[in-house]
C-alpha cells in the first residue's frame, strides 16, 4: 500500500503566525496563541494551494481519501476529492495536536470547543463519510498534550497497518492532516518516537509518500519513506509553512 501523508493549506493560524513573525520583535509564542482561532480556516493562499493539489492529485492514482475533521483539511482535500471523483472519510485521529481549543495566556487553563458537528459538516461538505462524528461535535475536553498526540500516532499506524495488510500492495490511498501530528506519525511509522532531536516538517500541502511492503519475515510489513514534503504543484509565491 501507498499512503500519501498531505499537510493542509494555509490556515487563518499560519498567517497569523507569518505576519507576527515579520513584524520584528513582535513574535512570541504566547503572543501567537493569545491571537490565534480555534477553528481556522483556510486562507485565500490555502484555497489556491488546495487547488493546485486537487490538480496535481490525478498524477498519485489516488484510491481512497482520508482527513481529519478539522475545517482546514476538510477544505483542502475538497478539490482533491473532486479531482478524483472520490468521496473523503473523516477519520477523527488525523487531527492536529491539541484539538479544538484557546489558550489566551500562559498561566490561563485552556478551553475546549466541540469541533464541527455532523450537521455542519453535512452541509458544507456533502458527500463526506463522518466516521465516529457527534451531532454536537468531535472534540472534548480542552487542550491534548503532546502525550496524547503520540498516543494516537501509534493508533493510527496500527491501523494503517492493518489496511496495508489488506490492500494491494499498489493500492494508494491519501490523508490529510497536520504539521504536528504528521511528524508524531512519522515517528511513529519508524519507531522513532518521542522522536527528541528530530522533526519532520511540511510547508502547506507539502506531500510525503511512504510505502507499506511484505518483508523476509512472514506476516510482516515493511515501511519505505520514499520521500517527504514535496511541493511540486506550487509555483514559487505558493510556498507557505
Amino acid at each position: 500500500m501507498i499512503l500519501y501523508l498531505i499537510r493542509h493549506g494555509q490556515s487563518a493560524n499560519n498567517l497569523l503566525a507569518e505576519q507576527l513573525k515579520e513584524r520584528s520583535g513582535t513574535y512570541t509564542f504566547e503572543t501567537y496563541m493569545s491571537q490565534r482561532v480555534a477553528e481556522p480556516p483556510l486562507t485565500e493562499l490555502g484555497e489556491r494551494q488546495a487547488k493546485q493539489l486537487g490538480a496535481y492529485g490525478p498524477q498519485m492514482a489516488i484510491s481512497r481519501l482520508y482527513c481529519s475533521p478539522m475545517l482546514r483539511t476538510m477544505q483542502t482535500i475538497k478539490p482533491l476529492s473532486e479531482s478524483l471523483g472520490c468521496d473523503p472519510t473523516v477519520w477523527i485521529d488525523l487531527h492536529e495536536h491539541g484539538g479544538v481549543f484557546l489558550r489566551p495566556g500562559a498561566d490561563v487553563k485552556a478551553v475546549g470547543y466541540p469541533g464541527l458537528s455532523r450537521p455542519e459538516m453535512s452541509q458544507r461538505f456533502p458527500g463526506y463519510r463522518l466516521d465516529g462524528i457527534g451531532e454536537n461535535g468531535w472534540w472534548q475536553g480542552g487542550e491534548e498534550d503532546l502525550a496524547s498526540c503520540h498516543a494516537r500516532a501509534v493508533r493510527v499506524t496500527d491501523e494503517l497497518h492493518r489496511m496495508a495488510g489488506e490492500a494491494g500492495e499498489n493500492e494508494a490511498i491519501a490523508a490529510v492532516s497536520h504539521g504536528t501530528f504528521m511528524d508524531s506519525l512519522l515517528k511513529a511509522l519508524i519507531g522513532r518516537l518521542p522522536g527528541k532531536g528530530l522533526y519532520f516538517n511540511h510547508n502547506n500541502t507539502g506531500v510525503t509518500r511512504v510505502d507499506f511492503f511484505p518483508s523476509r519475515i512472514e506476516g510482516n510489513l515493511t515501511v519505505n519513506v520514499r520521500y517527504t514534503n514535496r511541493t511540486d504543484h506550487l509555483i514559487d509565491d505558493q510556498l507557505t509553512y
